[in-house]
């Protein structure tokens, strides 16, 4: 549940399985839940938006207490989990609802997301530029149930054993001291 004085932001990071599936596991994040934004239609479904034309993304809505975690740490894993410099694209999965976008409901958030993304950029990590949109908040629409803690609940599936558990295990590597 989250408490008085968490924050929270949206991000889009590919498939929202594998984004969820990360920052369920990262200290002071209080809730993830997977879902759609930054679309024009309204209480999309998982078809729907899949088929790419909604023009929403997935994403992961993550509320975390800033007194444990700060959104800097946040934003650095998001970008160590997933590629920021492809376009419409993660792995295999390929269209608009794929993308990497932040959707920021603030000022501050805006410019720690603009700052992340120029380190990252000057990091030299990507051969390319980061092409991370940067989006003003509007909606958060909440995936059907069977998307929540989607890897939790089906982490045999081929798809959760190729895909998700190498970004969750890369995650585990890299930020073993910010794990829950």
């Amino acid at each position: 549940m989250a408490q008085e004085g968490s924050e929270s932001i949206t991000l889009g990071g590919g498939c929202f399985w594998c984004i969820e599936a990360v920052f369920a596991e990262l200290k002071g994040v209080e809730k993830v839940e997977s879902g759609y934004s930054g679309g024009y239609t309204d209480s999309p479904t998982y078809k729907e938006v899949c088929a790419g034309t909604t023009g929403h993304a997935e994403v992961v809505e993550v509320t975390f207490d800033p007194e444990v975690i700060s959104l800097r740490e946040i934003l650095e894993v998001f970008f160590a989990v997933h590629d920021p410099t492809t376009k419409n694209r993660q792995g295999a999965d390929l269209g608009p609802q794929y993308r990497s976008v932040i959707f920021y409901r603030n000022e501050e958030q805006k410019s720690a997301a603009e700052q992340a993304i120029q380190e990252v950029n000057a990091s030299g990590h990507f051969p390319t530029p980061v092409v991370t949109e940067l989006t003003p908040y509007r909606r958060f629409y909440k995936a059907e149930d069977y998307h929540q803690e989607y890897f939790e609940n089906n982490s045999q599936q081929p798809y959760c054993r190729l895909v998700v558990g190498p970004k969750l295990e890369k995650f585990r590597k890299l930020f073993k001291e910010k794990r829950k």
